[in-house]
């Protein structure tokens, strides 16, 4: 610890430090809780070699789970603990593509109805899969707020539950796992990176590995053009993007406008830092997730692997020795988009 993020809390004085240590975070045993209820349902995903063999890279392949993302972790732990009158009742969610799949899928295997209000730009193939899996689907404007606000209107007027996308301690308990996963398989590892959306996975990696590799470095990926949880982090709290900005990334899945109030509660005090990734090194890191490690990435995905690619000075990664981590968060890209990004030019 003590990266960055951690000095410039200290710099920030009090007022937030009181805050931070007020607020309660979520816990091993709840992540450990949340594995228990995946087992036999999630996919216990593999690390995979990034680069050269002896290089001791590796990209923990979260597209590899049954909807193609790692939300169907958290999902499914949110789900799984609502009452069964509740449960009963169905689900609604709000989300640009791989939480709708995710809420989608837990509520077909549950046999409970599920509402999932998506964007309008969301993926053809996300929204096609969500309707595979027998969900409503409501589609609504580009702003997470609207989507929200839709949801939540819609699940007052029906009695439905909510899954929010990241904002919750269920679902970060959920996600958690994926670091619980890299701890046990890799207990040396030196550094993990984590793509941030609206920080679920994030909160959950860092809660694990914080306990259980306490001296690795924990570095968060953002796109350049949707940075708002860099600079909420650098500020001191949250920051709001405006949606017109956050939509300009390729990488749908970090279009959220802001990260959560527990999300931003576990990163302040447990993240080392946060890099940036332009929209070109996304591209071609898309590419050598598929050239170098053999998996399909989404632009989403891929943001880990273009910092391993990249910026690995600016994340402080030049000077470790142990093995480094970088997590595919998914893989549920449009085919025509994905052989674009294929022909991406590599850096240099």
């Amino acid at each position: 610890m003590g990266g960055p993020l951690h000095r410039l809390s200290a710099d920030r004085g009090a007022r937030r430090l009181t805050v931070d240590a007020e607020t309660p975070l979520v816990t091993l045993d709840a992540i450990r809780a949340a594995a228990a209820t995946l087992r036999g349902v999630a996919t216990r995903t593999p690390l995979v070699s990034f680069g050269r063999p002896d290089a001791g890279r590796f990209l923990k392949a979260e597209s590899l789970q049954p909807i193609g993302a790692f939300k169907f972790r958290g999902a499914y732990v949110a789900v799984a603990a609502l009452s069964p009158e509740a449960r009963a009742r169905g689900v609604i969610t709000y989300s640009s593509g791989n939480h709708a799949q995710g809420v989608a899928r837990a509520a077909r295997l549950f046999g409970i109805a599920a509402v999932i209000v998506m964007p309008s730009d969301a993926p053809a193939i996300k929204k096609a899969r969500v309707a595979a899996d027998g969900a409503e689907v409501v589609v609504v404007g580009t702003s997470s707020e609207e989507r929200q606000a839709v949801a939540e209107r819609i699940a007052a007027e029906r009695g439905l539950a909510m899954i929010p996308p990241f904002d919750d301690d269920r679902i970060i308990a959920g996600q958690g796992t994926v670091g619980l996963e890299i701890a046990e398989d890799l207990p040396d590892v030196a550094a993990v990176l984590v793509p941030i959306g609206g920080g679920g996975l994030a909160s959950g990696v860092c809660v694990a590995l914080r306990a259980l590799v306490p001296g690795a470095r924990l570095i968060g990926v953002e796109p350049e053009l949707a940075a708002d949880a860099q600079q909420s982090l650098r500020e001191g709290r949250i920051v709001r993007w405006s949606p017109a900005d956050a939509s300009r990334t390729i990488a749908d899945g970090t279009r959220t406008t802001a990260i959560g109030r527990r999300n931003f509660a576990h990163l302040s005090r447990l993240l080392d830092d946060v890099v940036t990734v332009s929209e070109s090194e996304i591209g071609a890191a898309v590419r050598l997730a598929a050239e170098q490690s053999r998996l399909v990435a989404e632009p989403s995905g891929a943001l880990t692997v273009a910092a391993l690619a990249f910026r690995a000075t600016e994340a402080g990664l030049d000077d470790l020795t142990g093995p480094i981590v970088a997590i595919v968060s998914g893989g549920n890209v449009d085919p025509e988009q994905y052989r674009a990004l294929l022909a991406t030019p590599l850096p240099g």
